[in-house]
């Protein structure tokens, strides 16, 4: 949401039903090891959220999918699924968008762990892609910046500024 990373010719405020946000995943590779995970975003079953939908020219579509599932599927934890969002602009429509849903059946899916948990993994987080710490703190100020909050993220990332 944050940093897209790919060319785009609209974004829209968009809302999924079915699924919600949650550091459900454990990071081997950008955001922490093997031996010392990190945790990052993943949508899982229930729910809702709201984040952003991306329209990309039907030209750069295969780039675009090719570039997010090298970025993204590193390790293969999340299913590539299409999914209806209704887009929050004045038409309200529905439309097919390609999300990364958790894959609750990977080695690398945390679940539903304590904000003790969350904070511990967080903390202890550091990959090839940085500290894991400061991922979580952007998430949130990109979640906030499009008037969205999610409690649980929020107070993690209070946590995190004060520790």
């Amino acid at each position: 949401m944050w940093r897209p990373g790919f060319d785009f010719i609209e974004q829209v405020p968009a809302r999924l039903i079915g699924e919600h946000r949650a550091l459900c995943v454990y990071s081997f590779d950008h955001r922490g090891t093997p031996e010392k995970p990190g945790l990052v975003l993943g949508l899982d079953r229930g729910g809702a959220c709201r984040g952003l939908a991306f329209r990309v020219a039907a030209s750069k579509r295969d780039a675009t999918i090719a570039y997010l599932r090298e970025r993204e599927q590193t390790t293969n934890v999340y299913r590539e699924v299409m999914r209806s969002v209704w887009l929050q602009d004045e038409a309200r429509r529905r439309v097919s968008a390609l999300t990364y849903v958790a894959d609750r059946s990977h080695v690398q899916y945390a679940g539903k762990l304590t904000l003790a948990e969350q904070l511990r993994h967080v903390r202890q987080g550091h990959g090839r892609s940085g500290i894991n710490r400061d991922y979580v703190i952007a998430s949130v100020a990109a979640i906030e910046q499009l008037g969205f909050k999610d409690r649980g993220l929020h107070q993690l990332a209070e946590m995190l500024k004060h520790s």
